[in-house]
């Protein structure tokens, strides 16, 4: 963020070293895990961006019982390497625990700017849900409220209402580190690690190391967008963003939102772009997949738009490659919005996709 000072300076920087070296099974890493470094999912195109290695999600839904993270078969997410103590003592990588009903591979979308997006007034986005429709626009967006009734806004799902509670969980669970807030290894497939496995003490990460990563991301900038100099195709970006609200996409991809007071003089009173209403809505069965507790397969949080221009992957699994097919498989709530889209000419068409991506 600009305007940092010099002690918030040294914090990020760091945070930033942390975030980017790898950790070794002699410092907490594994016995199970999926990277050795937070870097290694968030690189593209600089540290703290979107990653290119893709983790494998599981879960299981019933309309009735609604969903199952599978917890007593070791949880949602499968760890696919083993550390060498882990493979000596036996132990192998999680495989997809029988009664799963959705099985994805999930892109890890960029961290950028999530330290605005930590410091949005909860009623500022519980103003823009409607879990009813009530005013009639086919757009029903819900919070994702956690344990202690805190709006979610971090992750695929927005199962996280802090950045502090999205970090602590991807320590454990993608790199196997256990934190002083869980000091227990998790449990290939649900059951317990043989002996010898994990040669590390309990707790193994520090509250240090946390806060550091933790003040890292939540200080990293949102990125610039990339307009060009030319000013026809400047004049072409223009046009593309009021079709894009002609469309309705504004709907749900909120574009900006305002920080009031804030702690720090680098988040008060900053307007930002964001592109996200951060609330659940059912983008139909085109792009159901996993789900989790709380939210059906169907349901997604609004994809944050800002650094589109930097991927070349999209949607949560990364499953094309042109912007225009992402916009395609927009169904449920999205499903009016791709319909205008597929009515536009191709010269607005063209200017939508030139506007999304420059952002």
């Amino acid at each position: 963020m600009p305007g940092l000072s010099e002690a918030e300076l040294d914090v990020f920087a760091r945070g930033q070293a942390l975030f980017n070296r790898p950790f070794s099974p002699e410092e907490g890493l594994g016995p199970l895990f999926n990277q050795d470094r937070c870097g290694s999912c968030h690189d593209l195109p600089t540290s703290g961006g979107h990653g290119a290695e893709p983790v494998v999600k599981v879960s299981r839904f019933d309309p009735v019982e609604g969903c199952s993270t599978l917890s007593e078969h070791g949880g949602d997410l499968l760890q696919q390497v083993v550390t060498q103590s882990g493979r000596a003592a036996g132990l192998t990588i999680e495989t997809i625990p029988e009664g799963a009903t959705a099985v994805a591979e999930i892109r890890a979308p960029a961290v950028y700017g999530l330290g605005l997006a930590a410091r949005i007034g909860e009623d500022k986005i519980l103003r823009r849900a409607d879990p009813d429709d009530d005013d009639g626009d086919g757009i029903s967006g819900r919070p994702n409220l956690d344990a202690a009734g805190r709006v979610g806004r971090f992750g695929r799902k927005a199962q996280h209402a802090t950045l502090h509670g999205f970090i602590e969980e991807a320590l454990r669970l993608e790199m196997g580190i256990t934190t002083p807030e869980n000091p227990a290894e998790e449990r290939r497939q649900g059951l317990d690690l043989p002996a010898g496995a994990d040669i590390a003490p309990d707790p193994e990460a520090t509250e240090e190391q946390l806060r550091l990563l933790v003040d890292y991301i939540d200080l990293l900038a949102p990125p610039r967008r990339r307009l060009p100099e030319d000013p026809e195709a400047l004049a072409d970006i223009e046009e593309g963003e009021r079709i894009f609200a002609f469309m309705g996409c504004d709907a749900c991809h909120t574009p900006s939102f305002t920080v009031g007071s804030a702690e720090s003089p680098v988040f008060a009173n900053r307007r930002f772009r964001l592109y996200s209403d951060l609330l659940l809505h059912d983008m139909g069965p085109e792009l159901a997949s996993t789900c989790s507790v709380g939210t059906t397969p169907s349901e997604w949080k609004t994809a944050r738009l800002v650094g589109l221009g930097y991927r070349s992957e999209f949607l949560h699994d990364g499953r094309v490659q042109r912007i225009q097919d992402a916009i395609e498989l927009h169904g449920g709530e999205g499903a009016a919005s791709r319909e205008v889209f597929r009515r536009l000419n191709p010269q607005a068409r063209a200017q939508v996709l030139a506007f999304l991506r420059s952002l």
